[in-house]
């Protein structure tokens, strides 16, 4: 079995657009283990930015490769900390939202 550089590593991710969703596929290529935690509102426009297939969007597919993901209202303090541990263990975290980063203290997502 192949060892890749960043196995064992992982990497919680709050993101959005284009270059967090770029970044992450990158650290997940090279073997981190990466989990999205998307908004409950669905509003990510990489969902809808192209309509090859109805329903889907390549772009979203080709920029989230080999990433879990987990569902999560960060605006609900009732919401936090994500389920099951997942977050235990974390050594990266990315987000490339100023004002997600202002009004959620990584602390109680991570706890």
């Amino acid at each position: 079995m192949i060892t890749l550089p960043l196995d064992g590593i992982k990497v919680l991710s709050l993101e959005h657009a284009v270059a967090a969703p770029l970044c992450t596929r990158h650290l997940a290529d090279q073997g981190a283990r990466v989990i999205e935690i998307e908004r409950t509102e669905g509003d990510d426009f990489a969902r809808r930015c192209d309509e090859r297939v109805p329903g889907q969007s390549s772009y979203f597919g080709g920029a989230n490769r080999s990433k879990e993901s987990v569902t999560l209202d960060l605006k609900h303090p009732n919401a936090r900390p994500l389920p099951d541990g997942q977050a235990a263990g974390a050594g990266v975290v990315v987000q490339n939202g100023f004002d997600l980063a202002c009004r959620v203290p990584l602390d109680e997502v991570l706890a």
